[in-house]
């Protein structure tokens, strides 16, 4: 087993980031904060802080590609969390924002991508990424694939190795914290395996259809996200 990975942040993917905040105040009761742009992706993000005690350092990110921005990476790479997916984009358009996978963060991303290649589990290369904050740069290693697939129904969650400061550092309290977070998958023993070999323990996984399942409490009472097998 690799080192041990924690929730870094749940992916919640939007067709446009102001059709991204108009679902989080409507669904979760509050705006996001601040985020910023991935020059290296040709994304951009707004952000809110989740952590809870048993999910420290905890936050969630909603992302849409970036319409005015130049996507820097080269041409033949897809962007990440499958954002190029045309399937994704008609589902996001006609039903609105919604969870479509999470990142796990470890102190060794190398280890974890190896230990993910032993079990048949391409994660794709570490690639390093950046984005300038009114606090300072943040920066962190991050896997993605050439294809920009998540893998197995977004179950399987991309790593993330951070450069010193994690954005939490920088977040308010939001009125939002993450109670759990569930994966069902038909290849059940396969994820639990997956998840064994990069030390994350924090993500109950069940036999069934594909599925994330984000339970979080917010100014709205208990409200309950779904990847809903995408």
């Amino acid at each position: 087993m690799s080192a041990a990975a924690h929730i870094d942040h749940l992916v919640i993917a939007a067709a446009s980031l102001d059709a991204g905040v108009q679902w989080c105040e409507h669904t979760l009761g509050v705006t996001p904060g601040p985020g910023g742009q991935h020059p290296l992706m040709g994304t951009h993000n707004r952000l809110l802080n989740i952590a809870s005690p048993a999910y420290p350092s905890t936050y969630l990110e909603i992302i849409a590609i970036d319409s005015g921005a130049y996507q820097t990476i080269n041409t033949g790479a897809r962007r990440w969390f499958d954002l190029n997916c045309a399937d994704l984009q008609r589902i996001l358009a006609a039903d609105g924002p919604r969870l479509i996978h999470f990142v796990a963060s470890t102190s060794s991303a190398t280890q974890g991508v190896q230990a993910l290649e032993s079990l048949g589990l391409d994660r794709g290369p570490l690639i390093k990424a950046s984005r300038t904050t009114p606090t300072g740069l943040l920066a962190w290693h991050i896997t993605v694939r050439d294809d920009g697939q998540r893998l197995m129904n977004g179950t399987l969650p991309t790593l993330i190795e951070w450069a010193g400061v994690h954005p939490t550092q920088a977040m308010a309290a939001s009125g939002l914290t993450l109670q759990s977070l569930r994966a069902s998958h038909p290849e059940a023993d396969l994820l639990r395996s997956a998840y064994r070999a990069i030390g994350l323990t924090s993500v109950g996984v069940s036999q069934g259809t594909a599925n994330l399942i984000a339970t979080l409490n917010t100014p709205r009472g208990v409200v309950t996200l779904e990847s809903q097998g995408f």
